[in-house]
């Protein structure tokens, strides 16, 4: 988000900061309040008492850029709430569970359901939704400020402690001037930060660069969710009927799969998740959710049937092997921002939730020592290490690094790992990774061509498929025009030149919103990506993908992007 220089600005200060109003952000504010109030009710110890704790959430309200699968496995929630089932969460219980491995025009059902994709006793759920049950109960306490539309847009840190946020500047318009309606972003000072921000996080990202926090780590892997919600005729497809899908529209060195899931009120939950590791560079994720909608497995269960919601998000895919240092003097980091998923079984809420509740413990110890050191938050990571949610991870520490060598070879690596206890492939305890946007390679070689032709794509029919423009639409994706663009492109002259003859502009295919758009240039030289920002769903694709890695994602004004229903 664009800043102006020399502004004054208004400081808030708090005991702690919580950036992120997901699953992992919400559950850090609800158990920390809690805490705090044990505490004090205990009557061991100095009382805590006039704290304050603010929670920012860059979308409209709570919920609204929130988007999962997703089958929630209720461990965390059981721990955080233990009632809920009492309280009309918005939670289907699994019926059914099933896998198809599917060819071109056929499908062949798995006679056994790989253990860590059995869902018995998990629920549906729509994440958006859940977050907006939820957010009440965090509302509630005392201590809690809970601040929508305030997109976190830089660190603050002093004599290398990090001592707060800044709010991104609202109120500028595209050519980087103050409007009638300028408001300067405010420093927000805390003596705890906790980084909930979902994958590839703008403060996160900060941090990695300020603190080297993925030092010894492997680099994070993600893929990208794109999904749709349809309502189908009455009876179709019951509520918590589950199907998870390989093979088409895939090839068998893209790593991914699909997704079908029964919700309540005749709507299912349909989508694709694709490795952003894919060496095709014109891999395009949501095409792929289109073909995957005209197999005639799928096409049976959707024909009839109108698309209500669609969106994406990218998801971190690394597992434990990539989980940076997660914390540090002053801050800590939960949820998809510390790699909290677990690939093997598709799996994140329960693990965001459970990080978020480990920092709050540690923030209660923090707080009633008076001490915010990088040795006293350490707590966070021994209280990680010790927890079910590294038992959990440490299972599947291998699983993603396994499909590096294909399909075939990540499911045997799957299976061994499973044997092994997670080791899968060798005698190593830790497989090796690579970046996802160093894997991808350049058009000319992987179509073995000087003059490569890229399959071409269907056409959508606007009834069963549908093309990106359309599925933004159904995202509710609004931002304000007359504002900078928050896609930054370091240097435009690569895209012209170099992506342009090495990689064929990749971002024209794995954007699943259709932002960048090519235009020649004034001079004639070749073309170069035109952003329709406004189209952004804000999963991240192009700050992860880029192979050149010049393109920075920043929040935009405040409330600005989708605003999902039921996804």
């Amino acid at each position: 988000m664009a800043e102006l220089p020399g502004i004054e600005r208004e400081t808030l200060e708090m005991d702690v900061v919580i950036v992120g109003g997901g699953p992992g952000g919400l559950a850090t504010a609800m158990h920390l309040a809690r805490l705090i109030k044990q505490h004090n009710d205990s009557g061991k110890g100095e009382k805590l008492e006039g704290l304050s704790i603010a929670l920012l959430e860059k979308g409209k309200e709570i919920g609204s850029h929130g988007i999962s699968g997703a089958v929630m496995d209720p461990r965390a929630l059981d721990e955080l709430i233990p009632d809920w089932r009492k309280k009309d969460c918005p939670a289907v219980a699994v019926g059914t569970d099933e896998m198809w491995y599917l060819t071109e025009s056929g499908k062949i059902k798995a006679p056994i359901m790989p253990p860590p994709l059995q869902n018995h006793g998990n629920y549906v759920v729509s994440l958006a939704e859940l977050l907006r049950w939820m957010e009440p109960f965090v509302a509630e306490a005392p201590e809690m400020n809970i601040f929508p539309e305030f997109p976190a847009a830089r660190v603050l840190i002093e004599a290398g402690k990090v001592v707060g946020v800044r709010t991104a500047d609202k109120g500028i318009d595209k050519n980087g001037e103050a409007k009638g309606n300028f408001e300067p972003g405010i420093d927000i000072r805390a003596k705890i930060v906790i980084l909930a921000e979902g994958p590839r996080g703008t403060l996160t990202k900060q941090l990695y660069e300020q603190f080297d926090l993925g030092k010894g780590k492997n680099p994070q892997v993600f893929a990208l969710g794109v999904k749709e919600i349809w309502e189908v005729p009455a009876g179709r497809f019951k509520p918590g009927q589950v199907i998870h899908t390989m093979g088409f529209p895939l090839d068998k060195e893209t790593f991914g799969g699909a997704f079908i899931y029964g919700m309540k009120d005749n709507l299912v939950d349909i989508g694709m998740v694709v490795g952003l590791d894919a060496r095709n560079p014109t891999t395009d994720s949501h095409h792929e959710l289109q073909r995957l909608k005209t197999h005639p497995a799928i096409r049976a269960i959707l024909e009839g049937g109108k698309l209500v919601a669609a969106g994406a998000k990218a998801i971190p895919e690394g597992g434990y092997f990539s989980m940076p240092k997660m914390w540090g003097d002053g801050f800590m980091i939960v949820g998809d921002s510390a790699s909290y998923l677990n690939g093997a079984r598709l799996k994140g809420v329960h693990l965001a939730m459970k990080s978020g509740m480990l920092a709050a413990e540690a923030a209660l110890e923090a707080l009633v020592a008076g001490d915010y050191s990088d040795a006293k938050l350490g707590a966070y990571e021994r209280k990680f290490e010790a927890s079910w949610a590294k038992t959990e991870l440490w299972k599947d520490r291998n699983f993603h690094q396994g499909f590096e060598h294909g399909l075939y070879a990540g499911m045997i690596n799957a299976g061994l790992g499973m044997i092994t206890g997670g080791r899968g492939f060798g005698v190593a305890n830790r497989l090796e990774a690579t970046a996802g946007h160093e894997r991808m390679e350049r058009i000319k070689r992987y179509f073995a061509s000087d003059d490569p032709h890229p399959p071409e794509k269907i056409k959508f029919d606007g009834k069963l498929t549908f093309d990106k423009v359309t599925d933004v639409y159904y995202g509710g994706v609004v931002h304000e025009e007359n504002q900078p663009a928050h896609l930054l492109i370091r240097d435009t002259e690569v895209c012209i030149t170099k992506c342009t003859e090495e990689y064929g502009n990749p971002c024209l295919h794995f954007c699943p919103a259709n932002v960048y758009e090519p235009r020649p240039t004034d001079d004639g030289r070749g073309k170069v990506p035109f952003l329709n920002f406004t189209n952004c769903f804000h999963c991240k694709t192009c700050d992860i993908l880029d192979p050149y890695q010049v393109i920075t994602w920043v929040p935009p004004e405040g409330g600005g992007g989708p605003n999902y229903k039921k996804l």
